[in-house]
């Protein structure tokens, strides 16, 4: 078999409804919309939220909060979370994916947190660091870096 010799199975490929191309094609004049009224005008139709004239959802319920538009969201990661790291280790982004604690399309803005303790000195380099998580981590004797996002 070759490819030139390929066909859709039959019956696979409908031809369209061609509309308003005269008596002998069955769909002309009106085009299958019926005599007069608004669906068969041009942009004819009830907008999708309309309910036949009763109030409709979208306005009986209440507006409520907001969104606010810049807002950077960060992936947070505890201090006690970087007991998995050994002694003296660096800790970035990309060690953080390699032990579980963060997913790969969250590596680029990671903020450490103070919750916990660290048992021994890191070099921790993350995008945010909490003044408590900062204190934690000098306290042990590691050094904390702060990476531009």
């Amino acid at each position: 078999m070759r490819l030139e010799q390929l066909s859709p199975a039959p019956g696979a490929k409908k031809r369209p409804k061609r509309v308003g191309r005269g008596p002998g094609s069955g769909h002309g004049k009106t085009s299958g919309k019926g005599h007069k009224g608004q669906k068969a005008r041009s942009g004819g139709g009830k907008g999708g939220g309309f309910e036949g004239g009763q109030m409709p959802l979208y306005r009986r319920v209440p507006k409520r909060g907001f969104t606010p538009r810049e807002r950077t969201v960060y992936t947070v990661v505890n201090v006690k979370d970087l007991h998995a790291f050994s002694a003296g280790s660096v800790v970035d982004p990309e060690g953080l994916v390699k032990a579980g604690l963060v997913k790969k399309a969250e590596r680029d803005r990671v903020k450490i947190l103070g919750d916990g303790e660290l048992p021994h000195a890191l070099t921790v380099r993350a995008h945010r660091v909490s003044a408590s998580a900062r204190q934690k981590i000098e306290a042990a004797g590691g050094r904390v870096e702060v990476l531009s996002a």
